[in-house]
């Protein structure tokens, strides 16, 4: 071992007790999962370690596995907090009256959730990986979808539309949001007024009744300038609690599946070994049974032979 590694291993020993001292179970876990946060925007699921999270919190790994058990489970709490994030933002702004202005904050409620939580954002339309346990970017689209559908079969019925088709407009309103979203995450030219002043345009007026000067109506513009946080601080971690038992629970029938789909392996791998077995002494009784009767037949030769000379 080099001095430097060494080094390493003694402030490893020494510092990590010292930050565990100095940090809660609870603040070492948020420090966790803000450090995992800004790794897996960055480079993905496939292409964060553990290693580099324990590192860059620097503390060993085993206290990483101690609070999430594994890669995926840090991963799964920061995909939940960001869909519950988004989600909830998506929802106030549809509890406005006039669909108009319900269109018009949930656009800019999606342009502020981009903004203010861009990497959050990478991670949800990324990765979209199994290991959440909490679905895949297309599956919130389609949950808040499912929320417009409302809005729209009520503006349908009222002007005199098929309610039944809601769903396949919501489908199509929604993604058209997304997509914005997504090209914008990047970009950032418009402001998030104007873009959400656009998208309201087309999904409004339609493309033969474009606003050539589109603007966001001035009940949205003051909600926005005034909006406040959606939850208390003891609600937003009630919240997590529950959301941190779900998942503990999801993962303890992930793990006795597991176990037992890998004790029906053994018993069939068993099961296989003795029948194998089984087969293999059958051959031998076969082959001896065989070797006998030629035995007897040569012996029998022999003594026809013997009684009948030439």
């Amino acid at each position: 071992m080099n001095g430097h590694s060494s080094v390493a291993v003694i402030m490893e020993t020494v510092t990590e007790p010292r930050a565990r001292r100095r940090m809660s179970g609870s603040e070492r876990r948020e420090q966790l999962i803000s450090i995992s946060r800004t790794l897996f925007a960055e480079k993905g699921f496939d292409g964060t370690s553990i290693e580099e999270i324990a590192a860059t919190a620097q503390v060993s790994k085993p206290v990483v596995y101690e609070h999430f058990g594994g890669k995926e489970g840090v991963y799964a709490v920061v995909v939940d907090r960001e869909m519950q994030k988004l989600l909830s933002m998506i929802t106030e702004a549809l509890s406005a009256t006039h669909s108009l202005i319900k269109l018009e904050r949930a656009a800019l409620a999606l342009l502020q959730y981009i903004e203010e939580s861009s990497e959050g954002f990478r991670i949800l339309v990324r990765d979209s990986h199994a290991a959440s346990g909490t679905g895949t970017f297309a599956s919130l689209i389609s949950e808040i979808a499912s929320q417009v559908e409302d809005v729209l079969a009520d503006e349908f019925v009222s002007r005199g539309y098929d309610p039944k088709l809601a769903p396949m407009y919501a489908q199509m309103l929604v993604g058209m949001v997304a997509l914005t979203g997504q090209w914008w995450l990047d970009v950032r030219k418009p402001g998030r007024e104007e873009v959400a002043a656009h998208l309201v345009n087309l999904a409004w007026n339609g493309l033969t009744g474009l606003n050539p000067n589109p603007e966001i109506t001035a009940a949205t513009r003051t909600q926005s300038a005034i909006a406040k946080p959606r939850t208390s601080e003891k609600e937003q971690r009630d919240l997590e609690k529950a959301r941190e038992k779900e998942l503990k629970e999801a993962e303890k029938v992930r793990q006795r599946e597991l176990k037992e789909a890998e004790k029906a392996r053994v018993r069939e791998l068993k099961e296989r070994e003795r029948l194998l077995k089984e087969a293999e002494k059958a051959r031998e009784r076969e082959e001896k049974i065989r070797q006998r009767e030629a035995r007897l037949a040569e012996r029998a030769a022999r003594l026809e032979q013997a009684d009948h000379p030439e």
